[in-house]
């Protein structure tokens, strides 16, 4: 896990915008709303998009749906909201399991494929928490900062 996390309840949370059907939360869609709710707050705050921190905020969209896919038992809900000082994109997925980081080696020493998603996510975020959810499994939310 990233060395600062914490808990806390992941309903209720004020200017949330959802995607579509949970279940359909694929990878590039995550990234389609990201992109589009920035270009939006962009737009209608009469602001400069800040190209660096969107693409960083693209990423871990990515990589958190990539995760709940592959090791959550798929995505369940997928929210992105825009603050006045960065981005949060919250996953939830269906596993109670806590992410973690792998070795990049197996005991043998062979190197291993994938295990990288966390690590950037804990790189690119300012702030990753992981909240259990009501009804069993976990939301990771995830804000990256606008420089």
């Amino acid at each position: 896990m990233c060395e600062e996390h914490g808990t806390e309840s992941a309903l209720g949370r004020p200017g949330a915008q959802r995607t579509g059907p949970p279940r359909s939360c694929k990878p590039a869609e995550a990234r389609r709303a990201v992109e589009r709710a920035v270009t939006e707050r962009c737009r209608a705050t009469h602001t400069h998009c800040d190209e660096e921190a969107l693409g960083d905020a693209l990423l871990v969209a990515t990589e958190l749906t990539t995760n709940a896919i592959l090791h959550g038992g798929g995505v369940t809900d997928f929210c992105v909201d825009v603050l006045g000082t960065g981005v949060r994109v919250s996953v939830s997925d269906r596993s109670d399991r806590l992410p973690m980081t792998r070795q990049p080696s197996d005991p043998r020493r062979r190197q291993r494929v994938g295990g990288h998603g966390w690590p950037i996510v804990c790189r690119l975020a300012r702030d990753v928490r992981v909240s259990e959810l009501p009804a069993g499994g976990k939301c990771i939310t995830a804000v990256v900062a606008f420089r």
